[in-house]
């Protein structure tokens, strides 16, 4: 069986979701060719030779790109079996559908892709089966793959650092009402062995890595899992440093564990803070208050490790007012050199599936499923938030090139009307990725 796996976007890294069901494909006696599409070109003959063709969907914008691709395989390989699989094929399964994809597979899906590619190679395509179901992890196997050098890196000092990927857990045990992993996983988490994840982390240092991301949804979700992982990282890999992401009520009820971050090489956390309103806190059910984060920033940087939030700024509930409140909160917190601008621009995406619209809020905003954006599309009752939001998102984009300080000037400027009264220090050495996204 010829198997084509195809990813079109995963945030700047080296896609973990072709390596790991490569491995356990090739393992089966599956021929395997993996294609990152968002830098390599993806011959015809590869899609013409596939049997199965299956498109790792890990996001929204990763979904939305892999339209014209699955549009593409099916008319020059209209015999392929086309299959989606990761945490944005579920919640798009009939926008897929309608365009030629047969297979839908999420949570733990290399399982399930081997058990389609065995089934299509004796004529019967067997059903999918338990989206979480316990794996047997091997190595994700990265051959064939672009050069980490390709991908988003981390700058540090200047310098850039070549950046790889892995896994240490899989899900969450929180129910976020606007994450895309609850719809899948509803509150569970699937710990990765750490001698594999150990050995992911080994063959990327040895293609150059000398800085691992760790993609966790959260890294604390099992912290007992994290603590032994990271000690036995930076014992074995000493001169590697790393980033994870946490939750701020994981910080905060784990800050003992810091200490030990530091001590191991984590240069920076991502915490996805979404808002430093406890109302719109509350709607998203993200655990943590407006004081829980600024503490979360102060227990970080009495650590010396470095606190980098994301935010949705727009939804809703936001209001002018607290709009700006969030923009003096993080200049007043020293962040603003530690946000991508693009987190103060984005607006929160409802895709289907999301249990954001069991609230009667947001039922009373939506207008209409769009599947060109595969998005709830909703407008805000006040035309002034909505025009700010679409003003800001081109703001970021024109100065993409400028520095952080000065972005977050001219957003400011653009939100209240008026320069900041304040000084904004120059870039202090922040490490960050140079890919902005994050989810």
């Amino acid at each position: 069986m010829h198997v084509l796996l195809l990813a079109t976007y995963d945030l700047g890294r080296q896609p973990f979701g072709l390596a790991s069901p490569a491995a356990m494909l090739r393992t089966q006696g599956h021929t395997v060719t993996a294609i990152d599409a968002s830098l390599d070109p993806v011959p015809l003959t590869a899609v013409q030779g596939a049997d199965l063709i299956a498109f790792f969907l890990p996001m929204h914008t990763a979904t939305r790109l892999a339209a014209s691709w699955i549009r593409k395989a099916r008319e020059a390989n209209p015999g392929a079996h086309l299959c989606g699989y990761g945490l944005y094929a579920p919640l798009n399964a009939e926008y897929l559908r309608s365009l030629g994809v047969e297979t839908i597979l999420s949570g733990e899906f290399e399982n399930a892709l081997c058990r389609l590619a065995a089934g299509l190679a004796a004529g019967q395509p067997p059903a999918p089966g338990d989206a979480l179901e316990r794996i047997a992890f091997v190595t994700p196997d990265r051959r064939g793959l672009p050069a980490l050098t390709r991908y988003a890196a981390v700058i540090r000092d200047g310098e850039r650092i070549p950046t790889g990927y892995t896994e240490a857990s899989r899900g969450c045990k929180h129910l976020c009402r606007h994450c895309p992993v609850v719809p899948v996983y509803q509150g569970r988490f699937r710990a990765v062995p750490i001698e594999t994840v150990l050995e992911d982390v080994a063959q990327q240092a040895a293609a150059g890595a000398r800085h691992i991301t760790f993609g966790d949804p959260d890294f604390f979700n099992g912290p007992t899992h994290a603590a032994r992982l990271v000690a036995q990282f930076h014992e074995r890999f000493p001169t590697l440093s790393y980033d994870v992401t946490i939750k701020i009520e994981h910080i905060l009820n784990h800050r003992d564990l810091l200490p030990a971050l530091r001590r191991t090489g984590c240069l920076f956390v991502t915490s996805a803070v979404e808002s430093v309103d406890d109302a719109v806190l509350s709607h998203l059910a993200k655990g943590h208050t407006r004081a829980d984060f600024l503490t979360a920033v102060a227990l970080c940087r009495n650590e010396g490790i470095h606190l980098s939030p994301t935010f949705i700024p727009f939804t809703p509930w936001t209001t002018m007012d607290s709009y700006r409140e969030m923009l003096a909160t993080i200049a007043g917190a020293g962040l603003v050199s530690s946000v991508a601008p693009i987190q103060l621009a984005l607006r929160l995406l409802i895709p289907n599936g999301s249990p954001l619209l069991d609230l009667d809020s947001i039922q009373a905003v939506v207008e209409r499923f769009d599947p060109a954006s595969l998005t709830w599309r909703w407008r805000h009752a006040d035309p002034t938030v909505d025009r700010l939001s679409e003003a800001l998102l081109a703001l970021v984009a024109a100065q993409e090139k400028q520095p952080r300080e000065a972005t977050f000037g001219a957003i400011w400027k653009l939100a209240h009307g008026t320069p900041p009264d304040f000084h904004l220090p120059a870039r202090a050495s922040i490490p960050y990725l140079t890919e902005p996204w994050y989810c």
